[in-house]
């Protein structure tokens, strides 16, 4: 059995979630995929997959081999391309996280450009809005807003997330519009409950800094969702510039409070600390870096 080969099949056929799937990559059958993850499970002692009419799930073991094969398959794949080139090329598989309306709308926009400079990379981009583990997702890098409090991560700061308070004209109209952060208190203010400041909202003006204690009849865990709630008229959101920025400019919303500056953001690019970063992972994150930081959409309202 060519073990290598053996466990590339193995991590595909995890990825994809599919026999067949791998099968119509690699150009044969789903009985010769089976056959080589059977012989793969004999050769190692154990049950790699657990296998179902509906789907594929990993054992535990199975997890922690995926696991150490993505990072065996990653060394031997840089090995191959710093031979051929005399460098480490900028090619690959490249797996990366992001949270759902960031990597909707900042990240995958980015990908064509980023593909064109580097066409032998392969891109799996995985959005999720919850913090995935990175190691067992099998994650290169992800892309975090806000304070980062696991600290056996490798982060690099590429960016800020500013934002704005704001609000649909008709909400304004029927409430009226807060004049201070203090103000807010009496609102319908909508949370997005998975930042750690939950139903905290800071501001700051001439040196001094106020909190506010935000209340309100909705919430949600995604970004996008307290968009079309603040378009519906249901309240006020704290949010990323980014996140209304073509609402700003058609009217939709307005912006309020602007005489205070409202708690910004850091954005983050993660890796797992026992992990070497390959170029293609270097690569990404220094083109993002550098989008993001001329990107209109995160730069502060003025």
């Amino acid at each position: 059995m060519d073990k290598l080969n053996a466990m590339a099949i193995f991590v595909r056929v995890v990825e994809r979630g599919s026999f067949s799937a791998v099968a119509r990559e690699l150009h044969t059958s789903q009985p010769t995929i089976s056959k080589v993850l059977r012989a793969l499970e004999i050769d190692l002692g154990g049950k790699l997959i657990s296998r179902s009419t509906r789907q594929l799930s990993l054992t535990d073991e199975g997890q922690r081999y995926y696991t150490e094969c993505r990072q065996i398959l990653a060394a031997v794949d840089a090995a191959e391309h710093s031979f051929q080139s005399g460098r480490e090329t900028v090619a690959g598989n490249l797996r990366v996280g992001s949270s759902v309306s960031f990597g909707r709308l900042q990240i995958a926009s980015r990908l064509p450009d980023f593909l064109k400079q580097y066409p032998r990379v392969q891109i799996d981009l995985q959005l999720s809005d919850q913090n995935l583990d990175l190691v067992s997702e099998g994650l290169d890098v992800t892309f975090r807003i806000g304070e980062l409090n696991d600290s056996g991560l490798i982060a690099r700061p590429i960016g800020t997330t500013h934002r704005v308070t704001i609000a649909a004209p008709d909400y304004l109209a029927r409430h009226g519009q807060p004049q201070t952060p203090e103000a807010l208190s009496e609102h319908n203010c909508l949370q997005f409950n998975l930042l750690n400041s939950q139903n905290l909202w800071v501001y700051e003006k001439d040196a001094h800094r106020h909190e506010v204690r935000i209340k309100g009849n909705a919430q949600s865990n995604n970004s996008e969702a307290i968009r079309e709630m603040v378009l519906g008229g249901l309240g006020i959101a704290l949010s990323p510039v980014w996140l209304f920025s073509e609402d700003l400019k058609a009217g939709r919303v307005r912006a309020i409070l602007q005489d205070y500056t409202a708690q910004s953001l850091p954005i983050h690019a993660v890796s797992p600390a026992n992990r070497r970063q390959s170029a293609r992972v270097k690569a990404f994150v220094d083109y993002m870096s550098e989008a993001l930081a001329t990107a209109p959409e995160l730069m502060p309202i003025k």
